[in-house]
């Protein structure tokens, strides 16, 4: 007699529910860190205080500390998902705590900002405050690693890395110390550095998530994919071609003061009575205006300066630039005594004996 059979397992049918399940639990985590809540709150807030602190410390690994612990990548990730569920209660959802950690961070940022308005600005924060495409480049590399880690277990450990590179909080901070700074200019530049890192990092979750087929749309529904993804796509491609203008701005800025530099300290150091202690440039495109400062036993006369600034001219091709020379007058000496004398012409590099 034969003994009977079980029926034949069919392996494609438990990879499909082990997808769906798979999906399922990547939807609940999604939506669970999504919303507003006390521990949002809470760390959010925490991690806008050492930021704030770091910043003004002029600490990169405070900031960093604070990147980790900020729970501000949740709720976009949840937006990405809304966008590609077609989620409108997720989308809401997401959309008020993002709105509320934001707006806690950038007023926590302000007011240490207020209370410490006498510490000067350092690295940290004036790197904040000039985005350029690249760091739209980081943010979308950041935002796919991150959108992977969130699909994959195994992966959840990277987050970490993602939370660092797509910094969401230092941004906001460095924004609210400069206005309480009344550095508006400043503030405005670290606020466009939180929003691109936001839109760019919801965006790019966005195409992950629909690739791995985490969306509501049996086939290709053109009127519904323009009308979830075409706001952020559109505010992504503003955002890229102002930073693209960004960037080429800085890179000639980056230039002129190289080529300045080295034409003033060959010309000012010449005989080694005077030293070109720091360089300046002020405005971008038309009309930069350099600002030397120079360590010299003589004032720099205003024919000295018009020399230079001619010959500048001619070196750097920019008939636009105007130069400015600061002194800090100064006199060196030998056991034999002062090595230098102040030239009554006002001569940039001379030298003699007293």
């Amino acid at each position: 007699m034969t003994p009977p059979t079980s029926p034949p397992i069919d392996d494609g049918a438990e990879r499909n529910d082990d997808q769906k399940n798979v999906r399922v639990e990547v939807r609940e985590q999604i939506e669970a860190n999504s919303g507003l809540s006390g521990a949002f709150l809470l760390m959010n807030g925490l991690a806008a205080v050492i930021a704030s602190y770091g910043l003004l410390q002029d600490s990169g690994a405070v900031v960093i500390g604070a990147m980790i612990i900020a729970m501000l990548l949740g709720p976009i990730t949840g937006l990405a998902l809304a966008l590609v569920d077609g989620k409108q209660a997720l989308f809401r959802k997401a959309i008020l705590a993002e709105c509320c950690g934001a707006l806690l961070v950038l007023a926590i940022g302000f007011t240490i900002g207020k209370i410490h308005s006498d510490l000067p600005l350092g690295r940290e924060i004036t790197a904040r405050t000039a985005p350029n495409i690249l760091d739209m480049i980081i943010a979308l590399a950041g935002g796919a690693a991150g959108a992977y880690a969130v699909l994959s277990p195994r992966m959840s450990g990277s987050l970490v890395g993602v939370a660092v590179a797509t910094a969401l909080v230092p941004p906001l901070c460095t924004c609210g110390i400069c206005l309480a700074h009344g550095l508006y200019q400043a503030s405005g530049g670290a606020f466009v550095l939180f929003l691109t890192n936001l839109v760019a990092i919801q965006s790019v979750t966005s195409l992950v998530l629909w690739i791995q087929g985490y969306h509501s749309l049996s086939h290709l529904d053109r009127k519904a994919v323009v009308r979830r993804f075409g706001p952020s796509v559109a505010l992504l491609v503003i955002l890229a071609g102002f930073l693209i203008h960004s960037f080429r701005l800085a890179l000639e800025q980056q230039t002129l003061h190289t080529a300045a530099e080295r034409f003033l300290r060959a010309r000012i150091e010449k005989n080694g009575a005077a030293r070109l202690t720091d360089l300046r440039i002020q405005g971008y495109g038309d009309r930069p205006q350099l600002t030397a400062v120079v360590s010299a036993p003589w004032v720099v006369t205003p024919n000295s300066c018009a020399d230079l600034e001619a010959q500048l001219r001619r070196t750097t091709g920019r008939q636009d630039l105007s130069l400015r020379v600061r002194t800090i007058i100064t006199r060196e000496c030998s056991s034999k005594g002062y090595l230098w004398t102040t030239d009554p012409q006002g001569a940039v590099a001379s030298s003699g004996t007293q």
